[in-house]
């Protein structure tokens, strides 16, 4: 299983020089698109030389330019991949389970791998923040997810609320959002333009927004403060959501670990009152 280019920036982003980080942040930002620009361009949108896009290329591990760019070529190709089209190749057998258990154990592995501890203390920060409101919202398959983690945080702290229904009941919502409030999204190929919209509102009112993707990133990612990227595919013609899962349940734990006093004082409490 390759590592995606995202992935690559992660890991290395803290070693690149100031230059680097530019031409890094400027393709997640618009990825995969600002890539398949020429050197030229990708310099111009990202406010560098040209020969700090080639160092930032090679650094990544690509002997040339063409070279990136065909890789970016495949990542988009495997975004755009629908359940029927993952059907081919994947025939029926009788027996799947030992595949598709080791393709989800290597899928936890390597989103771990790629999501530093660094990371999700500064998620767990923001999540934490009693001075603001939490709205979890998913797609068509992701939004039992953005369910479950946001009925285990309303018990830990308060303001916790899941965005369900359609997309014009999440815009009504709009109105209660602002700077200090968090929006988590969990969005995966192929990505939902209702959720793009969403995010891209609350983004202009000043929310936090926390994105759980695949590892070839939602377009949510280019507004999103924090990116968990989990990797979902599996020899089956639908993704997995197992890893988010698991970085969800990891990001509970922790919050409720952090908010321990307060958290204890909430669940004593909801047990009186039941």
């Amino acid at each position: 299983m390759t590592t995606s280019i995202a992935e690559t920036i992660a890991d290395r982003l803290d070693t690149m020089p100031a230059g680097e980080r530019r031409a890094a942040h400027t393709l997640i930002a618009g990825y995969p698109v600002v890539g398949l620009k020429t050197v030229a361009e990708f310099s111009q949108a990202a406010g560098v030389s040209s020969p700090t896009i080639l160092r930032f290329v090679a650094r990544l591990g690509f002997q040339n330019y063409p070279e990136f760019q065909a890789a970016l070529q495949d990542e988009l190709a495997a975004q755009l991949q629908s359940p029927a089209s993952r059907t081919h190749g994947n025939p029926a057998t009788q027996d799947r389970t030992s595949p598709m258990l080791e393709a989800t154990i290597e899928n936890l592995r390597q989103t771990f791998m790629h999501l530093s501890q660094k990371q999700l203390a500064a998620i767990v920060q923001t999540l934490c923040d009693p001075r603001g409101k939490m709205f979890l919202v998913g797609g068509r398959f992701t939004d039992p997810l953005a369910r479950y983690m946001a009925a285990h945080l309303a018990i830990v702290r308060p303001n916790v609320f899941h965005l369900a229904g359609q997309e014009s009941l999440w815009r009504d919502r709009l109105i209660d959002m602002g700077k200090r409030d968090v929006l988590v999204v969990f969005d995966i190929r192929r990505y939902q333009d209702s959720l793009l919209r969403f995010a891209e509102k609350a983004h202009h009112r000043g929310v936090q927004v926390v994105l759980f993707t695949d590892q070839w990133l939602s377009p949510i990612a280019r507004l999103a403060r924090h990116v968990v990227a989990g990797r979902t595919a599996v020899p089956s013609p639908w993704d997995s959501s197992a890893s988010l899962m698991i970085v969800a349940e990891t990001l509970i734990g922790a919050v409720t670990a952090r908010l321990e006093d307060s958290s204890a004082r909430r669940i004593d409490e909801m047990e009186n009152l039941r």
